[in-house]
Order: structure tokens, then C-alpha cells, then sequence
């Protein structure tokens, strides 16, 4: 257990020296002395904080040297205290509880004044689940491994089946925790039946979820990966932009408990050090460290979509999603289509697959939050040079960040920095099938052909310049499930270069997906706005994808799969948890995990 003290600099000298005093007048006992160990405080880059010292154990060995003796008594500086008032009694004590988790322990700064208890009943005062003087709460997440389709329960049945009374989708099976949680655990609900829980290292707790599905963890939400799916609890997830931690029962609070007194005079002593609590932040999860971002697929705003929009309102299509769009920091459009004032009227019946949209119709995507516009789509070029040229000053107008086609072959190929809280978010992409589809050339506008060996040096650098890289592609149109061998040679190329999150645009149906060398790669998510309604075999265009990415402090942390369902031709809802259910039983089962 890792601890830090406060600068010993803080002890009082005059106190020190009537203490040699004392012990001098008490009998004149000679000691041979002990070389002090000199330890300064070590200042960090940041304002007002000092960062000491580890705390050296009571078992360590004092190193003993020939040092001369204390000086006669006559010597020592005089003072006002009496000595017959100064005591040698023992520093006040903290017991601070084993099974706090690692990330606390790092933080915490012990000051001077107070001497670490191995017990509690040693201790007046005690770091530990509590209520009585807070100090800091942290989230814990309730997790399954990511093709999980049941998505959450609730709090009163997880704390049942903690109790050993195991009820909902995961009935019989144990928690898997690892010790420091466990003990948590038991401070805050009181110990479970031994067949309740399952107890793992830290380290092992994925890999062991993932070999014996179903199964289910708690952990800190620190140690969250993206091979993890978060369930919710009470509908509350530590991965929602929305959440409260006052209303989730998985936050635990760690309190000084004991005598009150002292734990504030130990608080004002902290505050002196220029600390806050000890040095411990005020929650574990931070939503000024939060991004969350949505990739959709296929947007094509044209025949009976685009027909059904003139009747029925520009904003219609997204009247059921919208608010899933929008509540994300970041919402990714792949928009196949050009807008032009030349585009004539739309013909739900078209026959030739040469597309056009209204101009009126970048409403709808003004109206669902858009900030990101790829534009490796097939048909970006179908109207020529002018209104490609058009579509991008449309975009510049909005503020609107686009990649994967530009203005030539040099913008379209450049990889696009967002940083939002801190996250750096690089977007690449490219049209796998080249020619026509891919007009950006020197001089030309268009999509840009996949040159890969460049892209993944690109990839490479971007990753080791600090940035989550993001790579998506307009690649051939599969109406399948299943991935194909050349998509999975392609995406897993991206993977393979560094891309955190490999996404397939293309597809008019949704696809499946896996981890690949850290990678999570989804080949297909399906149309967003496009009107292949009851088109494909068994209805499969029908269903799609939005991926909901979130990342932390620098990290992705993980993804949850957001399901949809045509209703018509250009209006999708969210499914019914049967819907869905049914769909992710089909995808996980076309999926290579």
C-alpha cells in the first residue's frame, strides 16, 4: 500500500528541542544517535500542490553512524514552555482501510502530524466506506464482456444477487470482483455468501469474463476497456453524459470516520499543505474529462426518402432519434450525396443511381447536431465538379469538420483533429473501390481513394502524436451479416496500423463486428437515412446501427450499440427491447469475437 506525508518540515522546532530536554534532565541516559535521513519535498509542475516523499515504514532499518553527541543542556535554546509540559506522547493515528482502490492510494497524501494504525481499533481516526466526513466518491461500474445482450438491472435485484438471492439474466452466475472491490463491497452491502461472488485479480477479471459467458463483474470505472460492456443499473450508466451519481448504486464513499475533532483539525493541516482532502479528488469520474461521440451509416437524401421529406417536413426522418443525435458531443454524418440547386424534383421510382439533394435539406442534418461530415461515399461526385465544390463551402458555412473527400486529392486525404475535454479525435477515411467512385485527384473534388500503405503510416503518426484515431470507409456493399474476407483484410489493416475504432460506412444493412488488436472494428452499421425499407432478404436493411463511442481522459473507453428500425421510407425509430434483443442475438452471431 502506497502512501505519501507531508513535508516533515512541518514539525514545530521549539516542540523538538524541549523534547531533547526532557529526555536529557530525565536521567542523562547517553544514546548512540541516529543519522536523520533528509528527505525534501519534491514540487510538481502544478500550482499550490506538493507532492512529498513515500512514507518510510516503521520496519525499516535506521542507518546508525558515528555522529557526535547532543549538546550539554546548557546548550539547547531556551524556551518558554516548561519542560515538565512537554510530553512524548505518540502521534495521532489513521487506520485507512486495505481494500481502497489503487487509485486512491496514490492519491492519498498522510500529513506529518498524523502516524499510520495496521489496526483499526489502534487508530482515532479511520479512512473507510462512510458517510460521516466524505472525502471522495468513486464509481464503480457493473460489466459484462461486450456481446452481452441483456443491458442493465436493477439495483435492487444487483444487490440481491449480491446477498446471494440471484435473480434476472444473470441468475446463477457470481459477481467477479477483484479483492480490493470485494471488500468495498462488503463494508457498503455487508458480506455475501461465498457462492455469490467469484474474487480475481485485478487483471484477470476480462479475460476470465470473456471464457465463461455469461458472466458479470464489478469493477472501478477507472479499469473500464472497451471490450466491456457497462450495464446499467436503475437505468443509470457511468458512460451517459446524463448520469447522477447521487442516484446510482454503485457509488461508494470513502470517509474519515471517528473523532470528529480531530478529523477537522487534520482537514485545516491539509488545507495548509495546499491539498484538498488529503489529496484526493472529489469523485473518480469527471464530466469535464467526457466525450462522447455517434457514428452513423448511410445518409442519402434522395428518391422515396427524399420524396417522403417533401411531404411529410424536412425534419421528419429524425423526428423518433433526434434527441440521440444531438445529446452527443460529437455527431458523425456519412452523407453520400451532393447538394446542388440544380437537383430536380425526387422520383421515389428513380431507376438510374445518379443522386442529387436540395439544398433545404441540410435542415435536417443542422437539426440532429451534425459535426463531422465523411464524405468517402460513393455517389459524392454524381453531379459533377461544381456541386461537390458547392456541398463543401455548405459545410465550411456550418463549421462543420469533413473528411475521407475534399476540395482535391490533398484535402480529401488529410486526417481531421476534433479535441473535445481533452480527448484528441483524429478522423481518416477513404472509398475502397477507387475509379469513378473516388474523383478527388489534383486538381478535382471528390471522395479519395484508399492508398493504404499511406494511410497507415498516417495512422501510425497520428497515434503516436497523442490522438484516438478514428477510421472509416466507404468499402464494397455486402447484404450480409457476416464480414467478408477482403473487408476484414482492410479494416484489420486500420487496426493494425493503430486505429482505435475501425467503422464501415458503407453498408445497407448492419454488419458484425469484433476486437482486433485493440481495435474495436464494426464492418457495417446499416442506412441512417436511405430508403431501402422492407427492400433487403429478411427485412435486414430495415435494421441498423449508431454506434456511441466514449472516451476519458485521453482514453477510449469503451462503446455501447444504439438499434434502429425503419418505420417507412425515411424515418427510423429506436427498437423495442424485443427488437433489439433479437437483432444483437443475430449480429453477435455473424460477429468474429
Amino acid at each position: 500500500m502506497r502512501f505519501f506525508r507531508a513535508a516533515q518540515s512541518q514539525a514545530n522546532p521549539v516542540l523538538v528541542t524541549l523534547f531533547c530536554l526532557s529526555i536529557l534532565l530525565a536521567g542523562c541516559v547517553y544514546f548512540e544517535p541516529i543519522n536523520p535521513v533528509v528527505i525534501p519535498a519534491i514540487v510538481t509542475s502544478q500550482p499550490g500542490r506538493i507532492t512529498t516523499t513515500p512514507f518510510l515504514p516503521s520496519s525499516a532499518t535506521p542507518v546508525i553512524t558515528d555522529t557526535p553527541p547532543p549538546p550539554p543542556v546548557s546548550q539547547v535554546a531556551s524556551s518558554t514552555v516548561p519542560v515538565n509540559q512537554v510530553t512524548s506522547s505518540p502521534l495521532p493515528a489513521l487506520w485507512v482501510a486495505p481494500y481502497l482502490p489503487p487509485a486512491v492510494e496514490d492519491a492519498l497524501v498522510i500529513p506529518a502530524s498524523m502516524s499510520v494504525a495496521e489496526r483499526p481499533q489502534e487508530s482515532a481516526l479511520r479512512l473507510e466506506v462512510g458517510d460521516q466526513r466524505p472525502l471522495t466518491r468513486w464509481i464503480y461500474a457493473l460489466v459484462a464482456p461486450f456481446p452481452t445482450i441483456p443491458d442493465g438491472i436493477s439495483g435492487g435485484d444487483l444487490r440481491r444477487s449480491w446477498q446471494g438471492d440471484s435473480r434476472g439474466p444473470f441468475a446463477g452466475q457470481p459477481l467477479l470482483v477483484d479483492e480490493n472491490t470485494l471488500g468495498a463491497l462488503e463494508a457498503f452491502w455487508g458480506a455475501p455468501p461465498a457462492d455469490a461472488v467469484k474474487v480475481l485479480p485485478s487483471e484477470q477479471l476480462l479475460g476470465y469474463a470473456w471464457e465463461h459467458r455469461p458472466a458479470w463483474a464489478i469493477i472501478p470505472f477507472e479499469n473500464l476497456e472497451p471490450r466491456w460492456k457497462v450495464l446499467e443499473v436503475d437505468g443509470q450508466s457511468p458512460l451517459h453524459k446524463d448520469f447522477d451519481a447521487s442516484k446510482y448504486s454503485l457509488t461508494l464513499s470513502f470517509s474519515l470516520e471517528g473523532d470528529t475533532r480531530l478529523a477537522e483539525e487534520l482537514l485545516e493541516i491539509d488545507r495548509e499543505d495546499g491539498l484538498i482532502n488529503l489529496g484526493l479528488p472529489e469523485i473518480n469520474r469527471q464530466p469535464d474529462k467526457l466525450t462522447t461521440l455517434v457514428m452513423t451509416g448511410v445518409t442519402a437524401l434522395v428518391r422515396a426518402t427524399a420524396f417522403t421529406m417533401n411531404r411529410n417536413g424536412v425534419l421528419y426522418p429524425a423526428q423518433d432519434i433526434a434527441d440521440v443525435l444531438r445529446e452527443a458531443d460529437l455527431t458523425h454524418i456519412s452523407n453520400e450525396i451532393p447538394f446542388t440547386t440544380a437537383c430536380p424534383p425526387p422520383n421515389p421510382t428513380q431507376v438510374d443511381l445518379r443522386f442529387c439533394s436540395d439544398p433545404r435539406y441540410i435542415a435536417l442534418l443542422e437539426n440532429i447536431g451534425t459535426d463531422i461530415v465523411e464524405l468517402t461515399g460513393d455517389h459524392f461526385g454524381d453531379w459533377g465538379p461544381d456541386a461537390m465544390r458547392y456541398t463543401l463551402d455548405l459545410y465550411r458555412k456550418e463549421g462543420w469538420v469533413y473528411y475521407g473527400g475534399g476540395y482535391d486529392r490533398n484535402d480529401a486525404r488529410q486526417a481531421r483533429l476534433v479535441e473535445h475535454n481533452g480527448n484528441r479525435l483524429a478522423f481518416i477515411g477513404c472509398n475502397a473501390k477507387g475509379g469513378g467512385y473516388a474523383t478527388a485527384s489534383e486538381t478535382t473534388p471528390g471522395a479519395v481513394s484508399c492508398d493504404y500503405a499511406w494511410m497507415h503510416n498516417e495512422i501510425d503518426r497520428l497515434k503516436e502524436a497523442g490522438n484516438i484515431v478514428i477510421a472509416t470507409f466507404q468499402h464494397f456493399e455486402y447484404y450480409s451479416y457476416v464480414a467478408q474476407p477482403d473487408q476484414v483484410a482492410d479494416f484489420r489493416g486500420m487496426a493494425q496500423a493503430g486505429a482505435a475504432i475501425v467503422s464501415g460506412s458503407q453498408a445497407h444493412q448492419p454488419q458484425g463486428m469484433e476486437f482486433y488488436k485493440s481495435a474495436f472494428i464494426h464492418y457495417g452499421l446499416g442506412n441512417l437515412f436511405f430508403d431501402q425499407y422492407n427492400y433487403c432478404t429478411d427485412l435486414a436493411c430495415n435494421y441498423a446501427f449508431i454506434d456511441r463511442h466514449v472516451f476519458y481522459d485521453g482514453r477510449y473507453l469503451g462503446t455501447e450499440l444504439i438499434t434502429i428500425q425503419f418505420q417507412d421510407y425515411a424515418r427510423p425509430r429506436l427498437m423495442t427491447p424485443e427488437e433489439r434483443s433479437s437483432l444483437l442475438q443475430v449480429v453477435f452471431s455473424a460477429s468474429n469475437w
